[in-house]
């Protein structure tokens, strides 16, 4: 009979790994006042197909799947996913202060609400291929950023958008270099 295979490498270990942010400090989290309709907006770059929480899952589940053919750039990929959760917690906080729900519901301006899903996730199998996606997402939320900075008349909410998207800018720079890996 024949004995499975096992991975007899060293685990990859995940000690000491910081999120993939810029060295800039974030503005203060407030608002000028209540305001459902930016809560709404947020919410879609929260839970929405292109939002931090989809980020977040995407970018952990390539680091697991990484993690015992590349852990370097398994590592990398989880500093990423370490920074989209800093991410989702300032836009919920952003949300909270606005006077919306954190209920992984993305509410359309046409008042249709979508519940996130994990079909959002483009699942590649190859290294370059995971890194690809992760770039064409980082652009995608950095433009819905700016359209919704467009649409938010508080300079208070729009400065932390401004601020995740300097960071956005960053994680494509890494997955540019993780590409060619």
């Amino acid at each position: 009979m024949e004995e499975a295979k096992t991975n007899t490498a060293a685990p990859c270990s995940f000690s000491g790994i910081h999120p993939a942010m810029m060295e800039l400090p974030y503005p203060p989290i407030r608002v000028k006042g209540k305001n459902p309709s930016y809560a709404n907006l947020l919410s879609i770059d929260y839970c929405g197909s292109v939002s931090e929480l989809s980020a977040i899952t995407q970018y952990i589940n390539n680091e697991n799947r990484l993690a015992s053919v590349n852990c370097t750039m398994a590592r990398t990929i989880l500093s990423i996913a370490m920074a989209e959760m800093m991410h989702l917690q300032k836009l919920g906080e952003l949300i909270c202060l606005l006077g919306g729900n954190l209920d992984y519901a993305a509410k359309q301006p046409n008042g249709r609400m979508r519940l996130w899903t994990p079909e959002y996730l483009s699942l590649a199998q190859l290294p370059a291929q995971m890194a690809a996606i992760g770039i064409e997402s980082e652009q995608a939320a950095i433009q819905q950023y700016r359209m919704h900075m467009k649409m938010i008349r508080d300079e208070d909410v729009c400065a932390v958008l401004a601020r995740i998207i300097q960071d956005e800018e960053y994680h494509i720079m890494i997955l540019r270099g993780l590409g060619n890996c």
